[in-house]
């Protein structure tokens, strides 16, 4: 039992009288990997039959294949003839397998050594059909977080990575013997795809380990689809070929997150590296040093205390960042103190531990009195004398009452 290319001529208008039926694949979408042949024209009293058995395809029927497609002739579960050129082939029983490879090569007539039937024809001949196109879309997703040590930030991160990816059949004969069940008459990839899923996700567990030993960044996963699908294929097309016949065709990456820890880690380094650049640094004080303003002005109890906070923690963060050029020159420090002497309200003035600067004995705002000086500057010459001193020795001014 075999197949003869039938010629456009030979034909005769196509589907001719002289064809008993004409068979082809049953519709094939971009999920299906298996189908059986469905009639779509018949001359054979054999339908008017009802002793007829539907599974046999009778001596001289035509089965139409099309591109992208691997049409297997059947005979007793057991694969007796195939074709993966398009056209139209006639079934002849007295015929020897013609095998026409199309585009799969040589190496497909291995396989069909191995499994061909060698037994005595039986009475349950079929046509059924392999998808030789991408299938594509079918989807993946990291159930746990995978560990990705990544150089860059010298830590251990954990990712996770959703998207799709495709196969492709490039063995139809070890497909059909391997992958697909007894009997099934339509199979789409889904049907079949839990064990190939489990093995593709520990087959990326391997590769996103290849990238992070190759010392690619862990930001720069999304972008490298390519070299995913090469390390796929490294890690997974060998024993898919060999046991199953497919390979992987392409992997599409649509996300990659990180788990909250790795996401944390991440935002510390981004922002150290960051506060490294000094124009970064002053914008950041800056910042600080309007929110800080904010937050004590709007403190109801002891705003004066907030404001000499605020001026305290100015000044740490301006030594953290080593904003050197902002402070004051070693002359004015020694300066300073010189300078502090005279007060807003004269030499009689006093401040009052709530902050209040009075002149009277009593704090008019808490009610506290002045304490006792134990010194006293000369309102002339600001000479600073004992409190036991009634006049200046400097210039003879006599202390203030």
């Amino acid at each position: 039992m075999g197949l003869i290319k039938a010629t456009f001529n030979a034909i005769g208008g196509i589907f001719g009288d002289a064809w008993l039926e004409v068979l082809e694949a049953d519709n094939m979408d971009d999920n299906t990997v298996f189908t059986s042949a469905v009639q779509v024209r018949s001359n054979s009293k054999r339908n008017s039959n009802k002793k007829g058995e539907e599974n046999i395809i009778s001596n001289g029927s035509i089965i139409h294949v099309y591109p992208n497609q691997c049409m297997l002739l059947l005979d007793g579960g057991k694969i007796v003839d195939y074709t993966a050129e398009e056209g139209y082939y006639k079934v002849d029983k007295s015929s020897t397998p013609s095998l026409f490879n199309g585009e799969l090569g040589k190496s497909i007539k291995d396989t069909f050594q191995r499994i061909k039937f060698s037994g005595i024809p039986s009475q349950a001949q079929k046509a059924v059909f392999i998808n030789l196109q991408e299938i594509k879309g079918i989807k993946f997703g990291t159930r746990n977080p995978v560990n990705y040590f990544d150089n860059f930030y010298n830590s251990e991160l954990f990712i996770r990575a959703h998207g799709t990816y495709s196969i492709k059949i490039v063995d139809p004969l070890k497909f059909f013997t391997e992958a697909i069940p007894r009997n099934a008459q339509r199979v789409q990839i889904q049907d079949i795809n839990e064990q190939y899923l489990n093995e593709f996700l520990e087959g990326l567990q391997v590769s996103i380990n290849k990238m992070s030993a190759d010392g690619v960044r862990i930001s720069y996963v999304t972008s490298k689809a390519s070299e995913i699908s090469r390390y796929m294929r490294d890690a997974l097309d060998e024993d898919w070929r060999n046991m199953r016949g497919m390979e992987i065709q392409a992997v599409a990456i649509g996300s990659v997150s990180y788990d909250e820890e790795s996401q944390k880690l991440i935002n510390m380094r981004n922002q150290g590296a960051m506060l490294g650049d000094p124009t970064v640094q002053r914008g950041y004080v800056a910042g600080a040093a309007a929110r800080g303003l904010e937050a004590a002005g709007s403190n109801p109890n002891g705003a004066m205390n907030a404001f000499m906070g605020f001026g305290m923690g100015q000044m740490a963060a301006g030594n953290l960042f080593g904003q050197v050029a902002s402070a004051p020159a070693p002359q004015q420090q020694q300066q300073a103190p010189q300078q502090a002497a005279p007060q807003s309200g004269g030499a009689n003035s006093w401040t009052c531990e709530c902050g209040s600067v009075n002149t009277g004995k009593f704090c008019p705002s808490c009610g506290k009195p002045k304490p006792v000086q134990q010194y006293w500057f000369c309102p002339e010459c600001g000479n600073k004398n004992g409190a036991d001193t009634k006049f200046c020795p400097e210039c003879g001014t006599r202390r203030p009452s």
